[in-house]
């Protein structure tokens, strides 16, 4: 019943985001090139499912007496996803190149969210790229495999026009941040700091 805190990679994280709000320096990008026909109402949903699926993914970051607390947006707010039709275009190549940059350039707010976007880019029917960013104080690279397997998995589900087919998880990032905590205070937490 009491706030969320933060684990301690998240607190630092936060910190360096307070003294340059602009930065980008943590964003983790993805890029993947997906060939063939997209059903997208199955990818957008697996997409939901996913940020439905990980309250690290929906964590924002909230300090209203400079002290940073956790706050999980609601499972069904929708990963945000922009779309960008390239098709035809003589420049397709340029564009892309610019929105790349673009996706890059963009800075996350970290007590708003959500700390995760994507960004769908048609460059003809059967080809389209995906841009996937996140800030790192919700994830890192070992996240990503995860991420892939389970976003993979679900979209041949939904596309094959089945039920999720991930099993619940038993844990969540907030349980861990939390258990860190307690587990790293009093004689333990000074003799580290020693």
């Amino acid at each position: 019943q009491e706030p969320l805190v933060p684990s301690f990679a998240q607190q630092r994280l936060w910190f360096l985001a307070q003294l340059d709000e602009a930065s980008t320096n943590y964003h983790i990008p993805l890029v993947l090139r997906l060939s063939g026909v997209l059903e997208r109402s199955a990818w957008q949903r697996s997409l939901d499912r996913l940020f439905a699926r990980h309250e690290a993914l929906r964590s924002i970051f909230v300090a209203p007496q400079g002290k940073p607390r956790v706050e999980v947006l609601p499972p069904d707010a929708g990963l945000p996803v922009l779309e960008h039709d390239l098709k035809g275009r003589a420049d397709a190549q340029a564009a892309l190149l610019d929105l790349c940059q673009e996706e890059a350039r963009t800075p996350f707010d970290l007590s708003r969210g959500p700390l995760i976007r994507g960004r769908l880019i048609d460059m003809s029917d059967e080809e389209h790229v995906f841009l996937l960013t996140q800030h790192h104080i919700v994830s890192d690279g070992w996240s990503m495999g995860v991420l892939m397997r389970e976003l993979s998995s679900l979209y041949r589900a939904f596309a094959a026009g089945q039920d999720d087919p991930l099993p619940p998880l038993a844990i969540q990032y907030p349980d861990y941040a939390a258990w860190q905590r307690q587990w790293l205070s009093g004689e333990r937490l000074q003799t580290q700091a020693d």
